[in-house]
């Protein structure tokens, strides 16, 4: 075995996927996490077939899919006053036997990746941060965390997500960049009949885009797509968010009135990042949204993440030489993730330039989940 301790920096779903993915094949894990305490914190996520795949082999399918709510029609395309533009059908990624998306709340998968974790046995520690690391002669590196803790692993797999400290720490310049987006999310009510959308606009005044997606019987995540910057106009949060769905209708009256002063809401400008180089240096390993974020148009983000953990501990845990190991995880996982990369970089071109001609954002998000339904 290539690796036999490791630590893991990061409690996000990239950070505790790959603790799972490493404690099935025996590996001892640590897993270290800045935040002092798990918190139900976050909204809804859209789950595709190929990150429920994922979770199969992680053998967490059973508690995810009991957590979620499947969307095994596709969604509904709309214009922005209620007629409906088409039917999507979302390409069944993760094989005929999965749905092709489900929507969820994103503490409720946390929640199960952390059980998981722990009754593999991995080291949980809270409230930390790695400070400092130095790659040994030895082939070993050795971290130091924020409590003075010093400890030498075979491998640190570093999961902080777009904002990594580390990452230029390891002399990577690639940094992350504005998409020209922003978005604001939120978990609200639904109706039965109400089985999951997105409508575009006919002017750029209000929101770019809005959509929703059934997380349980009578709720769902919706999300709203405006420009990169929060107005200063003296509307408080639930009201801006009422303005930018002003003139989306149909469904998204009811969606719009659910909204009020109690709904919780996030603002975040939506930023990338996509370090085409090696992710490692010695043995300090960059992974998920640390190298590879994209904005949310079909969503792949928490599945790209999901599949680089899977990936991993596959690739490095056999007998080898891990320099080697490390160079073809990173060369079998960059063209699937750049195809993720393009296409949605392309979507938001199109969403910060409505009416562009020759924009035709079905095909292009028809062809990038397409291009995922063979196992990475």
């Amino acid at each position: 075995m290539s690796v036999r301790n490791v630590l893991v920096v990061g409690g996000g779903f990239t950070g505790l996927t790959a603790a799972i993915a490493l404690a099935q094949r025996d590996v001892k894990v640590t897993l270290v996490d800045k935040a002092p305490a798990w918190a139900r914190v976050g909204h809804g996520l859209t789950i595709q077939g190929n990150a429920l795949r994922a979770f199969r082999e992680l053998g967490i399918l059973d508690e995810v899919l009991a957590k979620s709510h499947p969307e095994d029609d596709g969604i509904t395309l709309f214009f922005a006053d209620g007629r409906v533009m088409a039917p999507m059908h979302t390409p069944r990624t993760g094989g005929d036997d999965l749905p092709p998306t489900i929507g969820a709340l994103r503490p409720d998968l946390h929640e199960i990746l952390v059980a998981k974790a722990e009754s593999l046995g991995v080291e949980i520690r809270l409230g930390l941060e790695m400070t400092s690391f130095e790659n040994n002669e030895d082939a070993t590196a050795t971290s130091v965390l924020s409590d003075g803790t010093t400890e030498t692993w075979d491998l640190i797999i570093v999961a902080e997500g777009i904002k990594s400290p580390t990452r230029p720490k390891l002399g990577i310049t690639a940094d992350r960049a504005p998409s020209g987006l922003g978005i604001w999310r939120a978990v609200t009510s639904r109706t039965p009949e109400m089985k999951g959308g997105m409508a575009f606009p006919f002017t750029g005044d209000g929101a770019l885009k809005v959509g929703y997606t059934p997380v349980s019987e009578d709720q769902c995540y919706i999300f709203v797509l405006c420009r990169p910057e929060r107005p200063d106009n003296g509307l408080p949060d639930w009201q801006e968010v009422k303005r930018l769905m002003a003139d989306f209708h149909g469904e998204f009256d009811y969606l719009r009135e659910s909204i009020d002063e109690s709904t919780f809401l996030n603002f975040q400008q939506i930023e990338w990042i996509f370090v085409d180089a090696p992710w490692h240096r010695g043995r300090v390993l960059l992974l998920g949204e640390a190298v590879h974020a994209v904005p949310p148009l079909i969503a792949q983000g928490a599945a790209m993440c999901i599949e680089d953990a899977v990936v991993l501990a596959e690739t490095i845990t056999p007998a080898g030489d891990l320099e080697q190991q490390l160079a073809g995880f990173y060369a079998r996982r960059i063209p699937r993730i750049k195809g993720v990369v393009d296409a949605s970089l392309q979507l938001a071109e199109w969403e910060t330039h409505p009416g562009t001609p020759g924009a035709d954002p079905g095909r292009v998000m028809g062809q990038a989940l397409a291009a995922l339904v063979p196992a990475p």
